[in-house]
């Protein structure tokens, strides 16, 4: 209901003031913002007033706090939140304070400037594109949150895929500046014994299967009523988008009062709160007077929940209370789920082996951020310097697959380049200077055709001069955690066919890399997977029996536009 529509009986225990909307930042479009408040018309609220919570935070009575935080419904406009919000977060804040201008001079660093750019910011890979939720921001807003996400992105390198971030920094906005929301989020993800903001796909996924295990608990006839209309498939597609429940589902109001418990209580606010939706939602649907059609549910059941918060039937506070009145759910309880999910997907992403990960969602490490940034800058084979975002977005997930299909070790450190034809120029001699003393490589190789393919190296290439018991140089070295893969214009990975358990070849199955100073090679046995030669000019691929991979481009033959060799720091 927007504001303007709203009784002055209403706005009962908002203080008068000559503009209602004057608690929001300039940057946000108050039109369509509704402001609700639970007090019963002509009853004054008697709601804590900032410093009241703010005493209770500095003499560390967090319990006291979060009471006043659960049962205190400030309006949507109330200006409390521009002081409230930046002092809850703050007391997250791990390290050393910011100085003023701290943020202002990261701004400088990243952009060359402090005003804003008129063309669009490129946000982060960590930010999921379908959930850059705006909320009331006006499109200064808009740019204002892209500038502070990309900020953090830099700030922050180990964030890898956090999709809740950017809905999280748009609302923060609502009520403060921009270096203050900068200064929130900063605190908001580096706390390590509360979580607030999830920031790698593993933890991602580990949140919505803790949500789907407590509410098989918790919200079981809930949970058992959408497995019905769910016609034979697994209510786990329901469970995968629980976050957007709340910050793409709810109304800004009840939002904003989810939000101020969230900042003190971390996400097991969120969990709480999707928990109160489920049970709401079932028993609004299931009520002799409901409006819900039964196959309607049935026909669009990923869009039920959705839908249903949209036009929430009850109040923000009636949502608080139904999330925090779930009897015997401790936050104890809450933690020993989700670590036991964690510990679970961590060892199956390991267990799984390599063939295994590229199906895995869990064990989809995606490189650092800034890695992601330090591959793309310097990356000719991924087409990352074509003019186009569409070229941009198409070597990006040709990145993401790739660092998927790496073992999980090695997608800890960050990727650096060793050698490129682009800049160090066509020899093998340079070739072996620059890489042979790096162990793992990834060699990569864009074809004058365009196609894209390569190699994830498991032993150093200066093997190649290592001698076997009887003074003679060994042909092929390398191990089981060679692989090939092609990337365009299919992308495919094969491993060793001994992962399979296919040792049956022999010698034929073993034969990784070899290499001497006329050619490299990669995999054998009945042809080669891989062969360059001395000028890295011209190449074959093959099928071989070591990967059983089909050719790795059409022809056969190939010349090569670009080779890139890439190490990784620390490992």
């Amino acid at each position: 209901m927007p504001v303007n529509a709203i009784g002055n009986e209403q706005l009962s225990g908002i203080e008068e003031e000559s503009d209602i909307y004057e608690a929001f930042a300039p940057h946000v479009d108050t039109t369509n913002i509704s402001v609700l408040t639970d007090t019963p018309p002509g009853k004054k609220p008697n709601l804590k007033s900032f410093q009241d919570v703010q005493s209770l935070i500095q003499q560390g009575k967090k319990r006291e706090a979060k009471i006043v935080l659960r049962e205190n419904s400030w309006p949507t406009n109330s200006p409390i939140r521009s002081q409230l919000w930046p002092a809850l977060c703050a007391q997250h804040h791990v390290g050393k304070t910011m100085l003023d201008g701290f943020y202002w001079d990261m701004v400088n660093q990243v952009f060359g400037t402090t005003e804003l750019p008129e063309k669009p910011i490129m946000l982060p890979p960590f930010v999921d594109s379908t959930h850059c939720l705006p909320y009331h921001l006006t499109r200064k807003g808009r740019a204002v949150a892209d500038r502070v996400v990309s900020v953090l992105g830099y700030a922050c390198p180990d964030i890898t895929y956090s999709p809740t971030l950017y809905p999280i920094t748009s609302i923060l906005l609502h009520f403060m500046s921009e270096e203050e929301c900068y200064h929130c989020m900063a605190s908001l993800v580096a706390p390590k014994e509360k979580v607030f903001i999830t920031q790698t796909k593993l933890l991602y996924e580990v949140t919505w299967k803790t949500v789907m295990q407590i509410a098989k608990k918790h919200a079981k006839s809930a949970v058992n009523y959408l497995a019905t209309m769910c016609n034979g498939q697994k209510p786990e597609s329901i469970f995968m988008d629980w976050c957007w429940w709340i910050l793409g589902g709810l109304p800004f109001p009840h939002l904003v009062r989810v939000m101020d418990c969230f900042f003190h209580e971390g996400i097991k606010v969120f969990y709480r709160v999707s928990l109160a939706i489920l049970i709401l939602f079932h028993k609004h649907v299931t009520a002799s007077n409901s409006d819900w059609d039964a196959d309607a549910i049935k026909n669009d059941i990923d869009n039920a929940l959705p839908k249903f918060c949209k036009n929430i039937p009850v109040s923000p506070a009636k949502l608080l209370r139904t999330a925090f009145s779930i009897r015997a759910l401790s936050s104890t309880y809450i933690s020993r789920v989700f670590l036991k999910t964690e510990m679970l997907l961590k060892s199956k992403s390991v267990l799984s082996g390599p063939k295994q990960m590229v199906r895995s969602r869990s064990s989809d490490n995606l490189p650092t951020s800034q890695s992601q940034i330090n591959v793309q800058m310097m990356s000719h084979t991924l087409t990352i310097r074509e003019k186009y975002r569409e070229g941009l977005e198409t070597c990006r997930a040709m990145l993401f697959t790739l660092w998927s299909w790496l073992p999980v070790r090695i997608t800890m450190y960050q990727p650096v380049l060793l050698y490129t034809t682009e800049e160090h120029g066509c020899s093998l001699t340079t070739f072996y200077v620059r890489v042979e003393q790096h162990e793992p490589t990834l060699l990569m190789i864009k074809t004058c055709n365009n196609e894209v393919f390569g190699a994830y190296c498991s032993s150093r290439w200066f093997e190649r001069n290592l001698k076997d018991d009887r003074g003679q140089r060994q042909a092929y070295f390398g191990t089981g955690e060679t692989f090939l893969f092609s990337l365009y214009p299919e992308r495919a990975k094969y491993p060793w066919v001994g992962m399979e358990g296919d040792t049956g070849l022999g010698h034929a199955s073993e034969l990784f890399m070899a290499a001497d100073s006329k050619m490299i090679t990669i995999g054998g046995g009945e042809g080669q997977a891989i062969w360059m030669d001395e000028n890295i000019r011209f190449g074959k691929t093959d099928r071989c029996q070591t990967f059983n991979n089909p050719p790795l481009c059409a022809s056969g033959d190939f010349e090569i536009r670009v080779l890139e060799v890439y190490g990784f720091v620390g490992a």
